[in-house]
């Protein structure tokens, strides 16, 4: 059984690269959830830089979110990095409930590359609170795994184009000319 070629018969459809239609449905979800969480995450840091409140940290080892996010990392071109994440995770939350809907291959490309960059991002940023502004911040990295979980469920229902099998049947000769 050839899981690119061959119907599955637990879902409809195609099975593409050996996920069904169903898991690819489900990991969409996952991603809309993981979205709106990450939005959610952005939006507290945002509001807390616009309007000059300190942020709440409840556990006693990442006490550094102020020092994070007063620090000249977190702007990027005069602009919150947080900011940044709510217009990231509000594009990606879009691209999943338009993929809930049109379950579209170029949708799903486009979540795909999108989610590594921010996957990629985030773990800039997490290497910067590490290693140049020596302090973490709980809720930035909060976002780094939601990056990497949506990136990680991207890359589950990413459909990667299946390569074209050499055929064993003898090439097709040319019709001879109409006499």
């Amino acid at each position: 059984m050839n899981p690119v070629r061959d119907k599955d018969s637990s879902s409809p459809g195609l099975r593409l690269a050996g996920v069904s239609n169903g898991m690819k449905r489900a990991g969409v979800v996952g991603i809309l959830i993981l979205a709106f969480l990450g939005i959610a995450d952005s939006a507290y840091i945002a509001q807390s830089e616009l309007a000059g409140t300190p942020l709440v940290c409840g556990t006693q080892t990442l006490t550094s979110c102020d020092i994070v996010a007063q620090s000249a990392y977190s702007y990027f071109f005069g602009v919150p990095i947080a900011l940044y994440g709510v217009f990231f995770y509000s594009v990606i939350f879009i691209l999943a409930a338009l993929e809930l809907l049109l379950f579209d291959e170029f949708l799903r490309r486009v979540l795909f590359w999108l989610s590594l960059l921010g996957a990629a991002v985030s773990i800039y940023l997490t290497l910067i609170e590490a290693f140049a502004i020596r302090a973490y911040c709980l809720y930035c990295l909060i976002s780094a795994v939601l990056a990497l979980c949506i990136a990680a469920l991207a890359a589950l229902i990413h459909v990667a184009r299946p390569k074209k099998k050499a055929s064993n049947a003898p090439p097709l000769l040319p019709m001879p000319p109409k006499l």
